[in-house]
């Protein structure tokens, strides 16, 4: 029995013949729609994918025991993690079609050892890969060349040993590459050496590896914001001071490389000790080396110096300020101009340039102040030399002098006073480069030297160009035949001295 109606209540109206008509349509069409999609690809489409979990375009599949990386991914994908599974093979096929939206693909932990040349030619877009933690033992050549765009490269905790010299090239736009924890023996030096290095890469972990010793030499004139993201520490470095010396400059400059991990830079000493100690303890009880300064730049007079601001962040605005707080700006009458790196440049150098400079390099988010003193020596660069030069040629003149001298005392003939006297008193007359002879020798005519005799005519002028007083005086005694003139000694006559002014009277 139906229940009776309730009080002004209307009774339900029956569904009309139209309205049937329309559910039945609207049932048929989502039957067709069924029919025509594979059931698979309405479950892609809605899910992403059955063994993965995606959220927009972020598509995870880490932790799902994966041995292949799936097929059929979003091309709109643009992160895919398929961290910790067992892909060990990364094959040039494992996706069929370009993925040109991706931009982050996580690797690690998957016991990766296998890398395709052709691994990443579909995904040429990326700017993230993180192979780390894998069983990666060598990297290939070329092995990275289609990533253009790559700005970041995790290849740490793998047994990476053997690194080709070309495995890299092509990342023009790589800025953070982290090798740590390898077994890397060799130092990777074309990634940061002037000509060869990456132009954008501003750090590069090398820390934990096999590495003994570093090429200190190319490492002291990199840019300080190389140095600044290198690093290298928890290494077995050999002991040397040259490495202090080194790492003691990053940690003044206050270089994050050496700043944040000061106590584990250790090296090994040398010799049967054997003993691993602190870098930074190298100048004190182990090696005696000598305690780092900051060295001044040293300029001479008239020529070109250029001072660097090197600053441990790249692309800074840099303002120069001279010693006397003068700003340094463009077309200003001053010897000092900013070239386009940044550098100050004084030409010529004078001595007022003598003084601190201060560098003040900003960005939008960073700041630095450098301070670069310069002493500037009171003489050319090769006055120095020259200076040298005239010291040792007064020195050789002033040593000529004192043996000409000591020759002429000691080496020259006898003088009358010191030669033996005889009977006869020989004359004064004679010359004193000879000596003179006597009667009996000019009568026997044995002596073969020659015998010069000065003729009182011609002492009418002195050595010295002067007029001899006595030329007017004349002979008191006659020379006989055998020369008696010199036997009698009777001949009196004013005649200058050789070696002085004065007349002698005999």
């Amino acid at each position: 029995m139906l229940p009776p109606h309730r009080a002004g209540a209307l009774p339900e109206p029956s569904p009309s013949p139209r309205r049937i008509q329309v559910q039945w349509a609207l049932y048929l069409s989502l039957s067709l729609a069924l029919l025509w999609f594979p059931s698979g690809t309405v479950a892609s489409s809605l899910n992403c994918h059955k063994t993965c979990i995606c959220a927009s375009n972020i598509v995870s599949c880490s932790k799902m025991n994966l041995t292949t990386v799936p097929t059929g991914l979003p091309p709109y994908t643009a992160v895919l993690d398929l961290s910790h599974n067992h892909i060990a093979r990364l094959r040039a096929e494992w996706t069929t079609v370009k993925l040109t939206k991706l931009r982050n693909l996580l690797l690690s932990h998957n016991g990766l050892q296998f890398l395709s040349s052709e691994a990443f030619l579909y995904v040429k877009h990326l700017r993230y890969l993180d192979l780390s933690s894998n069983d990666m033992r060598q990297l290939d050549e070329f092995i990275f060349e289609p990533l253009g765009q790559l700005e970041v490269l995790l290849l740490y905790n793998n047994r990476i040993s053997q690194i080709d010299l070309s495995a890299f090239q092509g990342l023009h736009r790589l800025q953070k590459l982290y090798l740590s924890q390898n077994m890397i023996s060799r130092f990777p030096l074309e990634l940061i050496k002037e000509k060869t290095r990456l132009e954008k890469l501003s750090l590069v972990d090398l820390s934990s590896n096999r590495i003994k010793v570093p090429p200190i030499e190319e490492l002291k004139v990199l840019p300080a914001w190389i140095k600044n993201g290198l690093y290298f520490h928890n290494n077995p470095l050999i002991c040397d001071c040259s490495l202090y010396s080194l790492l003691a400059h990053w940690h003044i400059r206050r270089l994050n490389s050496a700043l944040d991990f000061k106590d584990e830079y250790t090296c090994y000493l040398p010799g049967p000790q054997k003993g691993r100690v602190g870098v930074f303890d190298l100048n004190r009880d182990h090696m005696n080396c000598s305690t780092f300064h900051e060295a001044d730049e040293e300029a001479w007079l008239e020529q070109t110096l250029i001072l660097r601001c090197d600053t441990k962040h790249r692309d800074l605005s840099k303002t120069w300020v001279t010693p006397g707080n003068v700003v340094v700006t463009e077309g200003a009458n001053q010897t000092a101009k900013v070239l386009p790196d940044g550098s100050l440049q004084i030409s010529p150098v004078k001595l007022e340039d003598s003084g601190t400079y201060t560098c003040y390099a900003v960005s939008e988010a960073l700041n630095e102040t450098l301070y670069v003193l310069v002493k500037v020596h009171n003489f050319t660069e090769n006055g120095n030399g020259e200076a040298l030069n005239t010291a040792y040629t007064t020195l050789v003149g002033c040593l000529t002098s004192v043996v000409l001298v000591l020759i002429y005392l000691y080496l020259t003939p006898c003088r009358c006073f010191c030669c033996p006297k005889n009977n006869h008193q020989d004359s004064i007359h004679s010359s004193m480069l000879s000596a003179a002879p006597s009667h009996e020798d000019l009568a026997n005519n044995t002596d073969p030297r020659h015998v010069a005799f000065i003729d009182p005519k011609e002492l009418g002028q002195g050595l010295n160009g002067k007029v001899n007083p006595s030329d007017g005086d004349g002979d008191q005694g006659e020379m006989d035949e055998e020369g008696g003139l010199l036997r009698k000694g009777r001949r009196k006559k004013s005649i200058s001295s050789v070696f002085s002014d004065t007349p002698i009277v005999v």
